[in-house]
């Protein structure tokens, strides 16, 4: 025998599989949609502020700045939704502000280097003039 023709089943049927997809379809796009990387942006800070803490703008300003301006592009992804980038950018930050932390603390040293180089050869003339007074 054959079944009867039912319209209200059919467009039941349609209508629960489309909701079904559209569902499927929104959660999929909400899953997909990245956080913001607020841990990387943080540390980012982090590293400017101590850098800069570290006078990195007398010693390492190209690399301080750098730092600064991967910072701001971060965070301008972050306002474009674009996440992987502001994630890249605020890593490629950090990094930019640990090298001029690193490049001024080489600095310094430098300078202390200098200066007990300096106070080793007074002490060295001091020295020898003594002897040649004796």
């Amino acid at each position: 025998m054959l079944k009867a023709y039912r319209p209200q089943a059919v467009i039941r049927s349609i209508v629960v599989t489309v909701g079904l997809v559209g569902t499927a379809l929104f959660l999929t796009a909400c899953a997909s949609t990245p956080e913001p990387p607020v841990a990387a942006l943080a540390e980012a800070r982090v590293a400017i502020t101590t850098a800069e803490k570290d006078n990195a703008a007398q010693y390492a300003g190209p690399a301080l700045t750098e730092a600064r301006q991967q910072l701001a592009q971060a965070n301008a992804a972050v306002d474009a939704k674009q996440m992987i980038e502001a994630d890249r950018h605020a890593r490629q930050a950090r990094i930019a502000a640990e090298l001029a932390s690193a490049r001024t603390e080489a600095a310094k040293a430098a300078e202390v280097n200098q200066q007990m180089s300096k106070g080793a050869d007074m002490l060295n003339e001091e020295i020898r003039r003594a002897g040649d007074q004796q």
